[in-house]
């Protein structure tokens, strides 16, 4: 790799630590660290929503579902775009006034002020171990970038630098510093993607013709895609924008209901259909090149489908533009993780550890970001592949979360022990069958048995205790 292409990666990473110190000294509170003050503009809110939605690892993700199906793999982005709405429509007008009234911080407080503190607590520690894990995708994600992209840069290696800048930052920045470099970092990544990884890959392959011409026809077709896979997707990321702690963070951060709301459509429209289309043609050019033998490192049998398009960037890109587009690929990556890892460290602090309020905790917060950052590469070091990490992440905090958020939100009787059950029954159903690693019927992601499981837990329960109560009568 060229020494103008590691100097403007380096430049970019120095930049993102610098933002990091920059909002360390305008940081007076935990309402400063966590929720930016409450006074975010909806483009900045909407931008840094979309890049912690779609981010690196749906980036790498992205170009992995390209590779193997084609164009079919952007539907699982349109999942997105119909979670941002659904919540734009349906949940920010019953939350954000409540949430800026009484303070929250996260999202288990709501379930507080609904239920009882002891479902908030359950809640916390199923969400912040949720974005443990999420964070450890995105790190995981960086460090396959780098590693595929320096010669003689190990995989471990790659993860501990990646890491160590997103940890450092995060923790002294805050979610000031998240929402600024996001929507920097969304700015870089459509930018790098667009205007050039796009051209050059094209180019490289011999234009669109080749493409038609190399690729099977399904490829091409928005229909290799089964019923099963379309379910799975969309009971994995649409129930994600009503149980998750990112989310409600850039809520509660917004200046206003108007804003949040502005910024939610903002949000769904970035990710389907411009990030959904980008990302899965690009991952179908890097199967082009690898078919035609641009790419000589690999076969399709050989082939990491996640690697396919950086090695491809590595291959094709001059002198200068691959040290952009390496920035490109971390800026979406950091921007994913910064953010997974505020809301597992603010889960913790506010809602499992009560400490929000100590007069330390803003050097709490700091020092648990620090820490859960730590946990989040050691995680990281175990595992392989991205998308598995993510939507797993994704699917245990679903499976537990929505059935108790949807109860809270939507019936005029919300009952708090069928909302701590239904969350046990959930996540633990999702995290057994995961484990267990059968299949199941019809092909359907575990995390619909557990939603399932959730559901059926949190009727019963409530229909028990209702009986009860008119037996007393």
């Amino acid at each position: 790799m060229h020494f103008l292409d590691i100097s403007i990666f380096f430049l970019y990473l120095l930049g993102m630590l610098g933002v990091g110190v920059f909002f360390l000294r305008k940081n007076k509170s935990t309402d400063d660290f966590f929720v930016g003050g409450r006074k975010m503009s909806s483009l900045h809110v909407g931008l840094s929503v979309v890049a912690t939605d779609v981010g690196g690892g749906f980036s790498i993700g992205l170009g992995g579902l390209g590779f193997v199906m084609g164009i079919s793999g952007s539907w699982l982005l349109f999942t997105g775009l119909i979670g941002a709405w659904t919540a734009a429509v349906f949940l920010i007008p019953r939350v954000f006034r409540v949430g800026k009234d009484k303070g929250f911080l996260t999202f288990p407080q709501l379930l507080a002020d609904i239920f009882n503190p002891k479902v908030a607590i359950l809640a916390g520690l199923i969400s912040a171990i949720s974005y443990l894990g999420f964070t450890s995708s995105q790190l995981l994600a960086g460090a396959k970038l780098a590693s595929s992209t320096f010669n003689g840069l190990s995989l471990e290696h790659a993860l501990l630098i990646m890491g160590i800048i997103a940890v450092l930052y995060t923790s002294l920045g805050g979610m000031k510093a998240v929402i600024y470099t996001d929507t920097i970092q969304w700015i870089i990544l459509l930018t790098g993607l667009t205007f050039i990884a796009l051209p050059y890959a094209l180019k490289s392959v011999g234009g669109w013709a080749a493409v038609q011409h190399t690729l099977s026809k399904e490829f091409l077709s928005l229909r290799n895609v089964s019923w099963q896979q379309l379910i799975n997707w969309a009971f994995t990321i649409i129930p994600i924008w009503f149980v998750g702690m990112t989310l409600y963070q850039r809520i509660y951060a917004s200046r206003d209901e108007k804003s949040a709301k502005k910024a939610w459509f903002i949000a769904g429209l970035f990710e389907y259909p411009v990030m959904a289309f980008l990302g899965v043609v690009l991952g179908m050019l890097s199967r082009v090149a690898v078919e035609q033998g641009v790419i000589s490192q690999f076969t399709i049998a050989s082939a990491d489908p996640e690697l396919g398009l950086p090695i491809l960037l590595r291959t094709i890109l001059p002198v200068g533009f691959l040290g952009t587009i390496l920035a490109v690929y971390f800026s979406a990556i950091m921007s994913t993780a910064d953010s997974c890892l505020m809301a597992s460290s603010g889960n913790i602090l506010t809602d499992v550890l009560g400490k929000h309020k100590d007069r330390n905790s803003l050097r709490y917060s700091q020092l648990l970001t620090m820490v859960v950052g730590i946990l989040a590469i050691f995680l990281a070091m175990k595992m392989e592949n991205v998308l598995e990490l993510m939507l797993l992440s994704y699917a245990v905090m679903v499976s537990g979360l929505i059935v108790p958020v949807l109860a809270g939100l939507f019936t005029s009787k919300p009952n708090s022990l069928a909302a701590m059950l239904a969350m046990l029954g959930g996540g633990l159903t999702t995290s057994i069958l995961v484990f267990v690693n059968q299949p199941l019927p019809l092909d359907l992601d575990a995390n619909i048995f557990g939603i399932s499981v959730s559901l059926i837990v949190y009727t019963i329960t409530a229909l028990l205790s209702e009986s009860k109560s008119y037996g007393r009568l």
